[in-house]
């Protein structure tokens, strides 16, 4: 194992003897992991603090942590993933869906001529904040933002794309099920679902609850909704990487009988 040093030991003196480096080294060390366990504690209250207000106010809670500033799913820019396949033109046209939008950076990421997005959230905070963001969009006529219950919400018309990071892992784990019913009745027949899969974990409280991607199978698979492709994401913000799976999904259409 290869000693760590920092750079300010290589500022030292060459008459520095072996001893007092060695002190020092360790003093570095222990400064060092003191920031990060600072760090991770600072983490878990925002955590607790967060699961406080939601667990308490399943609806209200959610504005409550855009007041408090306690919105650790929100990246500040869109899922590079996402822009990835945009880029790469691996993304349906047409209408697409995105529900637990927050601030709306993916909306306006894939919003285009030929593809008008709907962005959906329970909080009159983060839809506030898409459309004070989405006003200087280019795109801003080929998007929307609303104030609705995914669970409850009718559309007009069906989706050819949903998208869904960070808004399965928020609900109950108890309505799932019903998480999936309401993807088969908004996307077309020949429609495409999106996921990220995250958090991959093990740990029993939420939001965001541990997911895996047996959980999703085995909501979707009743409905003939199956993966196409599950590939890790290498693209994840540092933070997430190795908790994360990007996962595409499409009806599977029935055999006919012999």
């Amino acid at each position: 194992m290869f000693p760590i040093i920092s750079r300010s030991l290589l500022l030292l003196p060459k008459s520095t003897d072996l001893k007092t480096t060695h002190s020092i080294a360790i003093h570095h060390l222990l400064i060092t992991q003191q920031v990060r366990m600072s760090h991770n504690l600072y983490k878990n209250k925002n955590q607790e603090r967060i699961r406080e207000l939601v667990n308490s106010d399943p609806t209200g809670g959610w504005d409550k942590c855009y007041d408090e500033g306690l919105t650790p799913w929100d990246l500040g820019q869109p899922t590079p993933v996402l822009l990835h396949l945009l880029k790469t033109g691996a993304i349906p046209k047409g209408r697409a869906l995105i529900p637990g939008c927050g601030s709306g950076h993916d909306v306006m990421a894939i919003a285009c001529p030929e593809r008008y997005v709907v962005g959906l959230d329970i909080s009159e905070k983060a839809i506030q904040k898409a459309k004070q963001l989405s006003c200087s969009s280019s795109n801003a006529d080929n998007l929307t933002f609303l104030i609705e219950d995914f669970f409850s919400w009718r559309p007009t018309e069906l989706f050819d794309l949903i998208f869904d990071y960070t808004f399965f892992c928020a609900i109950d784990p108890d309505m799932r099920a019903l998480w999936a019913s309401r993807i088969q009745e908004l996307l077309k027949p020949d429609g495409e679902l999106i996921t990220l899969i995250f958090p991959i974990s093990y740990h029993e409280d939420g939001p965001p609850y541990a997911v895996s991607v047996d959980n999703y199978e085995e909501v979707l698979r009743p409905f003939g909704i199956k993966a196409i492709s599950i590939v890790d994401n290498e693209m994840a913000v540092a933070p997430r990487r190795g908790r994360e799976k990007l996962a595409r999904w499409k009806r599977v259409k029935a055999e006919p009988l012999l």
